[in-house]
Formats: structure tokens, C-alpha cells, sequence
């Protein structure tokens, strides 16, 4: 008998001890910076205030070698990668927009004609996660608790559509028509009351009737440049790109109008973050011990950053300003839900390329490739060889080809490939050149080989894929204006190299310094909710943050 006693005695406090342990966090908060370099978090840190970035940094976990492990490195692809747990080649986000072979025109990535918009009379709602081929971990958190709820957020439409998955209970975005957050028909039939008395605030419409002018006086942001740069591109209504901008002034500016610019400044992530802090309170997240997960992802430093690029006094205003945003989420959170009851993580979609221009002007390495001249002249190749223009069309540095015409033409594509592969090859500034048939045979790869297979998907990738050495951009045509401003896309550390640092329940103050990939973040969160692991998913668990 008292053996017995003693068993039982050991069954109950071992599953008491398990069920203790079993406890997850009631909310998740996953934020995505677009465009935010690594880099950031310690050249702007003396200037972050204690209760933003810096709290997180110091009290959290720093994974310091987060990288993208695919290209393209574009918004799409990144938050599919993150949520998903997987690469392009199986989540079938292989870029911001695509060429349908079909129809030959182009693609969004979240585009679905067969939705409507919900919110607004624009076009801007219709679109669905339509063309995601595998479950996020939102989408595996309904699956199996079906009263979890999940909210996902962005000034951009793949920004909200994506990290909320198949089944978000609420996913929305902003319409630059009308300067108001909206859904479609997928989501929801109309807008919950709670978003629509935010849109009635107008804030985007007050903010547009004042300044952007930096934070601190001008003269300390020494992390940057000059303000009157010859790198950057002009917004509407200034002759300079310089501070301060009259915002007012400028949305009166014709074809301007205040919703349309209003995303052109930090204000927009202010918006945003009060938008996700009015969600917490609408919604009820995080407030019963049902794991409740809330997506938010802040567009703005990738618009501003593609105009004025990394070493801009912009951006870096961008970036102080973002700083107490997000310590005003965290406040709010360990208010509203719990210090020990939300896990934070922060990352980024992609990085940014320094703008080339600058670098050659530096005399360091990089450049342009104006494609407009060089398919031209490849297409002539083509006519002369095969008596044919057989080129569907470019994009993303992937050329399409007309399938039907070259088996009309009784040609091999593999040999149609091969040869404008070659021709490609001879282009000033190309790095490395791939064919489709390379691409779908597995083998012994180099690392370039590899990032760009894990980003190629044969029915929406191209024939013929190439990459650019480093420091070079792909542009239509030469201009002043082509060499202003940046972009990213590729698989060098400029662009893949991002933060990722987590905060809150559980998570232990300590730096990681071996190598992780984005597609990581989604096996942590599986074991952190005790889930099964979304469908796709090829990432690992990062162990560190599972200590208990």
C-alpha cells in the first residue's frame, strides 16, 4: 500500500511538474523590420533610448548571425520564410512579383482577382495568400486550437497577408487611395468596429499637416552622412533631400496626394504601432492561457531606405523614431498582457545593398547593369540564331521564355538555355548564371548554387536566372535618377544578414554567435507552442532559447 501511495504521489507531482513546464506564453508578438541591415542595432545604439532596442538587446536574446540562406531577398519572400519555416523553392514565394507564363503579366505575390476589397472601393483589397503553397505556424497555431487567435498588420499588403497566414482572424493593411487600413473578402465581409473607429482618427491626414523634422538637433547624427546627399532620390515638392520636409506643403504638390506620401515617413510606423496596440485591447489577446499571436511588420524603413539609402540622416531618423515605438509596445504589453506572459522576436525581410554609385565613387566594388541595352541585344542573338525572339520577358534578374513557340520550333530548351546562359555570361557585372535544368538536378553545390536553388520555383521562376557580382544593382537604363537610391535582392551579406533578437517569457539574457537561419524562427516557435511544425518547414529549433 505504500509503495502505491508513494507512485501515485510521484505521477501527480510529475505531471504537475510537466504541465508547469508545458506552459506557453499567451501571446507571441513577431515583428519584421522591411530592410532593417544588422548593422543598425549598434550604429545607432548610443542614441537608442533604455526602453526599446537597447532593453531587448541587454535583457534578451541577440542571435548576431541570423542570415537569409536563399535570393532573392525581397519582402515577399522574407515573410513567407520566416512564418513558414521554409525557402521560396517550397513556400512558392519566390519573389514580390512574378511573370504569369499564361498571361504574360506580372504577378504580385499576394494578388487575387477573385477577391474584394474590404474597407475601401480600391483594388488595394484584392488579395489572399492565394499563391503561398505551405502552412505558417499561424496557420498550424488554428489548426490545432482553433479559439487561438491571430492578428497580423502592415503598411504593405504581403506584409499583413503572409506572417498571418490561410487562417488569420484578422489581417490588414493600409490603403495609399484613402489612407485607412483595409482586408478583403478572404479574411473578413467587412471591417470589425474597432479597426473602422481607428480609421476614423485620420491620423495620416493629421500628421501630413505638419514637418518631418529629425528627432535631435541635426548636427548629432553623425552615424550618417551629409543631408544634402547626390545619393539620394527627391520626394515630391522638395528641391533638396534635405530636412526638414513641409509635409503639408508637399501633398499639395499635383499628382500628390497626403495618404499616397504619408507612408514616404516615420509617421507611418507610429500609425502602425498604435494600430497593433489598439488590437491588444480589441481583440483580447494574450489574455487567457489560449496562446493568442500577433504579426506586425513596419514597411516604412524599406521606403524610405530604397530612396534615400543606408547612410542617409533619413533612415537613421527612421530608426530612432521606430526605437520608441517599440518601446512603447513593450510597455504596453507588460502592461496589458504580462511581463512573463509574451514572447518578442524582431528580424528583418531583408537588408539593403549601400547605394552602388557611392561605392564607386569611394572606389570600392560595385556598379549598375543597365538590362534594357543587353536584352535587346540578346534578343537579336536569338532572331539571328533561331529566327525567333523567343524571350516571354524579364524580371527579378529571371528571364522567361516562350515555351510554346520553342517546342513549335522543334528547339531543345535545354539547348535554348544553354545558349543564352553563355550570352548572359559575357554581360559586364554578372556574377554566375543558372539554367532551369540546373536548378531541378540536386547535387554537390556551391553556396551560390545552393541560395539560388532553395529560391527557385519552376512554375513561377524563370528559364534562365542570373546573379550580379557584389555591389551591383540591376537597373532598366542609365540616368541620374538610376543612380540614386539602393535596393536589395541579393545573396551577399549586405542584403542577407539581418537582427533577430527575442524578448520575454522564458527567454535568457545571452548572445548567439553560430550561424542561423531565417527560416529557423518558425521550428523555435513550434517547440516554444508545442506544435506540430507547419508542413514545409526545413528550418532547426534554436536550443539555446528552449533552456529552461
Amino acid at each position: 500500500m505504500k509503495l502505491f501511495v508513494f507512485f501515485l504521489i510521484l505521477f501527480v507531482f510529475g505531471n504537475q511538474t510537466f504541465a508547469q513546464q508545458k506552459k506557453s506564453p499567451k501571446l507571441i508578438v513577431g515583428i519584421v523590420v522591411d530592410q532593417m541591415c544588422y548593422e543598425y542595432l549598434y550604429r545607432y545604439y548610443d542614441k537608442f533610448g533604455d526602453d526599446g532596442f537597447k532593453k531587448i538587446m541587454k535583457k534578451g536574446t541577440n542571435c548576431r548571425n541570423t542570415n537569409y540562406n536563399y535570393l532573392p531577398t525581397f519582402t515577399g519572400p522574407g515573410h513567407a520564410s520566416i512564418y513558414t519555416g521554409t525557402t521560396p523553392n517550397n513556400n512558392g514565394i519566390v519573389a514580390n512579383d512574378w511573370l504569369d507564363r499564361n498571361t504574360g503579366l506580372e504577378m504580385n505575390c499576394v494578388g487575387d482577382s477573385s477577391v474584394n476589397s474590404v474597407g475601401t472601393t480600391s483594388d488595394e483589397g484584392q488579395c489572399s495568400p492565394i499563391n503561398l503553397k505551405a502552412n505558417t505556424i499561424t496557420d498550424n497555431l488554428k489548426l490545432t486550437y482553433p479559439n487561438a487567435k491571430v492578428i497580423s498588420m502592415s503598411i504593405k499588403n504581403r506584409g499583413a497577408i503572409l506572417p498571418g497566414g490561410h487562417l488569420s482572424d484578422g489581417s490588414y493593411w493600409y490603403d495609399y487611395a484613402t489612407g485607412k487600413f483595409i482586408t478583403s473578402s478572404f479574411f473578413k465581409s467587412q471591417l470589425p468596429n474597432w479597426v473602422n473607429s481607428f480609421n476614423n482618427e485620420k491620423q495620416p491626414e493629421k500628421y501630413m499637416q505638419g514637418e518631418w523634422n529629425t528627432l535631435y538637433p541635426i548636427e548629432t547624427y553623425t552615424e550618417s552622412g551629409v543631408d544634402d546627399s547626390p545619393y539620394e532620390h527627391l520626394l515630391p515638392g522638395k528641391l533638396k533631400p534635405t530636412f526638414p520636409y513641409d509635409l503639408k506643403n508637399m501633398s499639395n504638390t499635383e499628382g500628390v496626394t497626403a495618404a499616397g506620401l504619408f507612408p514616404y515617413t516615420p509617421f507611418a510606423n507610429t500609425m502602425l504601432a498604435d494600430f497593433a496596440i489598439k488590437s491588444i485591447d480589441a481583440e483580447g489577446l494574450g489574455l487567457d492561457d489560449q496562446t493568442d499571436m500577433l504579426c506586425i511588420s513596419f514597411s516604412t524603413p524599406d521606403i524610405i531606405g530604397h530612396a534615400f539609402g543606408p547612410y542617409s540622416i533619413e533612415i537613421e531618423d527612421t530608426y530612432l523614431r521606430l526605437d520608441k515605438e517599440i518601446a512603447l509596445l513593450l510597455q504596453n504589453l507588460e502592461k496589458k498582457v504580462g511581463k512573463k506572459d509574451f514572447v518578442m522576436f524582431i528580424t528583418a525581410d531583408h537588408a539593403v545593398v549601400p547605394v552602388p554609385q557611392n561605392l564607386m565613387d569611394k572606389g570600392l566594388p560595385g556598379g549598375y547593369v543597365f538590362l534594357e541595352e543587353y536584352m535587346d541585344n540578346l534578343s537579336e542573338k536569338l532572331i539571328s540564331k533561331y529566327g525567333e525572339d523567343l524571350i516571354f520577358g524579364e524580371e527579378n534578374l529571371n528571364i522567361y521564355l516562350k515555351q510554346d513557340l520553342i517546342k513549335s520550333l522543334g528547339l531543345k530548351p535545354e539547348a535554348v538555355n544553354t545558349f543564352i546562359a553563355n550570352e548572359i555570361k559575357t554581360w559586364n557585372g554578372v556574377k554566375k548564371v543558372f539554367t532551369s535544368e540546373q536548378l531541378l538536378v540536386s547535387g554537390v553545390d556551391d553556396e551560390w548554387t545552393d541560395m539560388v536553388r532553395k529560391g527557385f520555383h519552376p512554375a513561377e521562376s524563370g528559364d534562365v536566372i542570373f546573379i550580379l557580382e557584389p555591389g551591383f544593382l540591376p537597373k532598366s537604363a542609365d540616368s541620374e535618377t538610376a543612380r540614386k537610391g539602393t535596393s536589395h535582392g541579393s545573396a551577399y551579406g549586405y542584403d542577407t544578414h539581418v537582427p533577430l533578437l527575442w524578448y520575454g517569457r522564458g527567454i535568457l539574457k545571452q548572445e548567439i554567435f553560430r550561424p542561423i537561419n531565417i527560416t529557423d524562427i518558425t521550428m523555435t516557435l513550434t517547440h516554444m507552442l508545442y506544435l506540430q511544425k507547419p508542413n514545409a518547414t526545413t528550418g532547426q529549433p534554436i536550443l539555446e532559447l528552449l533552456k529552461k
